[in-house]
């Protein structure tokens, strides 16, 4: 079911740009505890899609200011997850926001061709038209994620995989959301490129107090960043500090043993190798 929320999702939707209904990079948090009311509960949500189950039985809580780190193997349900958790698709279960939650969505990819003749500004002003904005707050968001006027006026074809990533973290801030959801938001960026974009959302969360769950095949960037992992699978899903975590043996209960490589060796080349070990 989708229940009635007060949430509103301040992000893309889906195959649309809006829809009106519904951690801490700071190291220096990751020990803390918090006693507050968290900004996010899920009770026992289960998704399914035709006989196939996706996600079963998953409880979890998120506080105000964690990032929270969502991984697992591929098909395991992460991107259903924060669909569910946006109201986008049908589940069981119950998924409570705050009140006060505000959500901003910067998805993997946007169902919108890159070559048609659409600004970024055009991108960015049409959903402040349509939050009905002040046109300070486009000038505050675009000065505060550094897209200078030049990029403004590129159109979408033009901008690097870096600049076009920036651009959707921008229209997800757009009407001040509180919490951001990422899904693997640098997955097609080389490292420079992605090191300076989770350089951005630190920044971003730590400036603005924000709540992030950002889903990730880097597990290195999780360890970096979150203060709060949740592993799902095709076994009972687990949820942590990442010490806790990102263990040897959890990681290859999540994503089985590791590959063994093994060199292959043709004859020719073997009695080769022997014959020079046996020369004087």
């Amino acid at each position: 079911m989708i229940p009635q929320s007060r949430t509103t999702i301040l992000g893309y939707a889906g195959d649309s740009f809006f829809s009106a209904n519904a951690s801490s990079f700071d190291s220096g948090r990751k020990e803390r505890h918090v006693m507050a009311e968290p900004i996010l509960r899920v009770t026992n949500l289960n998704i399914s899609f035709g006989s196939r189950a996706v996600i079963q039985d998953l409880s979890f809580e998120v506080q105000q200011g964690d990032c929270l780190a969502v991984i697992g193997p591929n098909g395991a349900g992460k991107t259903v997850l924060l669909r569910a958790l946006l109201s986008l698709i049908p589940y069981q279960g119950q998924i409570r926001w705050s009140p006060e939650a505000n959500l901003g969505y910067v998805p993997q990819k946007i169902a919108a061709d890159r070559q048609l003749p659409l600004r970024a500004k055009d991108l960015l002003s049409a959903k402040a038209n349509f939050l009905k904005l002040p046109s300070t707050e486009f000038e505050r968001v675009a000065n505060e994620l550094d897209v200078t006027t030049e990029m403004l006026d590129m159109s979408l074809g033009q901008l690097s995989g870096g600049q076009f990533q920036k651009l959707l973290i921008a229209f997800a801030l757009l009407g001040g959301p509180n919490v951001l959801l990422f899904d693997e938001p640098t997955a097609s960026l080389d490292e420079l490129t992605e090191e300076r974009i989770y350089e951005l959302l630190g920044s971003l969360q730590k400036d603005r107090g924000l709540t992030i769950l950002l889903v990730s095949h880097d597990l290195s960037v999780v360890f970096r960043n979150a203060n709060r992992v949740l592993c799902l699978s095709k076994g009972k899903p687990c949820m942590g500090p990442p010490k806790e975590i990102l263990t040897p043996a959890m990681l290859q209960e999540l994503y089985g043993p590791a590959p063994h490589y093994y060199q292959h060796i043709h004859e020719h080349e073997r009695l080769r190798s022997e014959n020079q070990e046996g020369a004087p």
